[in-house]
């Protein structure tokens, strides 16, 4: 495999990967971005958490879809992320989803 055929190969992953996306957002409440992933969910709760004068973040989400073109199955049941860096939840009104309602 050429190094053109990776990347069309990986464009055409990508779009894919939206066109989900775009397809599921609406049934979500939450948008919960991490340092590695972004997800969908429904619920979703961050505690801070300390440990040998750490901090770090445990996210704990259910009813989930993770952006990930290599993970076969999107649609997870419960999800949990503990995390040293940032992690940004926002919920999502219908005008986030579809612009012609706002």
């Amino acid at each position: 495999m050429s190094a053109e055929d990776l990347e069309k190969y990986e464009t055409e992953m990508e779009l894919t990967l939206y066109r989900e996306y775009r397809d599921v957002v609406s049934i979500f409440k939450y948008v919960v971005e991490t340092d590695r992933r972004f997800y969908l969910c429904n619920q979703v709760d961050v505690k801070a958490r300390t440990e040998a004068g750490e901090v770090f973040f445990e996210v704990s989400m259910s009813d989930a879809w993770v952006w990930d073109m290599y993970r076969p199955a999107r649609f997870a049941k419960n999800v949990k992320v503990l995390t040293f860096k940032d992690v940004n939840v926002e919920e999502l009104s219908p005008a986030d989803i579809d612009p012609s309602k706002a």
